[in-house]
């Protein structure tokens, strides 16, 4: 899989643009706040209809257009796509496949898939588990559109919940029909999630021993309360039962997929504890370099990587490695300079410079 032409109208400080990307290695160089960014930004979010850096749509307009157009040309082995969207001001986004129009956003999850890493993704690492969840969240929605389903009814059932508590009037059997719901959709989500996580410790680790030369080991680790995984449905609306009271209580629910969490141990230690700052670097790579392998192993074809300004931030031998490995992978790379690249990149590579929305 890989991008042929990338189109941009009025998108972030975009007037206009047209790009013809190279099957292997883009390299787009040039300072900060010129719009590198802006070009990943918009791949992001031809793959998942929404984008990395914000929630807000109309951020990504054009400040004096009252739309935005993205168009991606993609290149697969079975039925090559081109994806087309409009986002509006007021909005609403329109999506076309091949001319088609979808009629959901989940249509468009699993068409076309990247794997970002940027300097924010050590959130993943160092952080709250909200990062680590969305993370999870986001590669299983890739994959299996039954999850991203379970996501939306679970999370909706959950704000209901939530707001029942919050108007608490003593009556327990609406929110014990609430609590059957989300055992039934949460259930699937935590076992989705730990099988994801157990291909996580198959790649990651192979991979990580790779970039450490075998003297680290990484291990993932799911943690939850839920204690039958034999039956994760029953267990779930077992603890969502005992823990009723104290979230009448606290107007809010306690446990569940939303509350979960996975470790992330390097030879047996909480990286995220204490982890050196170099460790906490190399797992991530570890992890998103895993998500390349896994979404190759279920699709069929590796996604599109996107590098975002994350070179200067590894050190020469981790830098070595990326650049190494992503020869079969269509890579798209922001950075600053090429000098400290230029050794480690071939003869398939391209690079622009971009200059105040604009690409040479």
């Amino acid at each position: 899989m890989h991008i042929k032409n990338l189109q941009l109208k009025s998108f972030r400080n975009y007037e206009t643009l047209s790009l013809t990307l190279n099957k292997g290695i883009n390299v787009f160089i040039g300072d900060n706040a010129q719009g590198k960014t802006n070009i990943l930004e918009s791949i992001y979010y031809c793959s998942l209809g929404k984008s990395h850096r914000t929630n807000k749509d109309k951020e990504l307009i054009k400040w004096d257009a009252n739309e935005s157009y993205i168009s991606v040309y993609v290149s697969k082995e079975r039925l090559d796509k081109k994806i087309d969207i409009k986002i509006f001001k007021e909005g609403k986004k329109g999506v076309r496949i091949n001319s088609i129009k979808l009629n959901t956003i989940s249509d468009l999850i699993g068409v076309f898939n990247v794997v970002i890493f940027s300097p924010e993704d050590l959130k993943i690492v160092k952080e709250s588990p909200s990062h680590r969840r969305k993370f999870l969240d986001i590669e299983l929605c890739k994959l299996n559109k039954k999850y991203y389903y379970s996501l939306v009814q679970y999370n909706k059932v959950l704000n209901q919940r939530n707001a029942v508590l919050r108007k608490w009037n003593g009556d327990t059997s609406i929110v014990e029909i609430y609590d059957k719901q989300l055992s039934r959709f949460g259930s699937f989500i935590v076992r989705e999630r730990l099988k994801y996580i157990k291909k996580l410790n198959e790649k990651g680790n192979e991979l990580h021993r790779d970039i450490t030369s075998d003297s680290e080991n990484i291990e993932f680790k799911y943690i939850t309360p839920i204690k039958e995984f034999d039956n994760i449905e029953k267990d779930l609306f077992n603890l969502l039962s005992q823990n009723r009271q104290k979230d009448m209580e606290k107007r809010i629910t306690s446990v569940g997929p939303h509350r979960d969490d996975f470790l992330i141990n390097i030879n047996g230690i909480d990286t995220r504890k204490f982890g050196s700052q170099g460790q906490q670097r190399t797992s991530v790579l570890s992890i998103k370099f895993a998500s390349l392998e896994i979404i190759k192993e279920q699709s069929g074809e590796y996604p599109v990587l996107l590098l975002d300004d994350v070179l200067s931030e590894l050190d020469l031998k981790r830098q070595r490695y990326i650049l190494n490995s992503i020869k079969r992978v269509q890579t798209i790379i922001t950075c600053t300079g090429i000098i400290d690249i230029k050794d480690y990149l071939d003869d398939n590579v391209k690079i622009y410079e971009v200059k105040d929305g604009t690409v040479i």
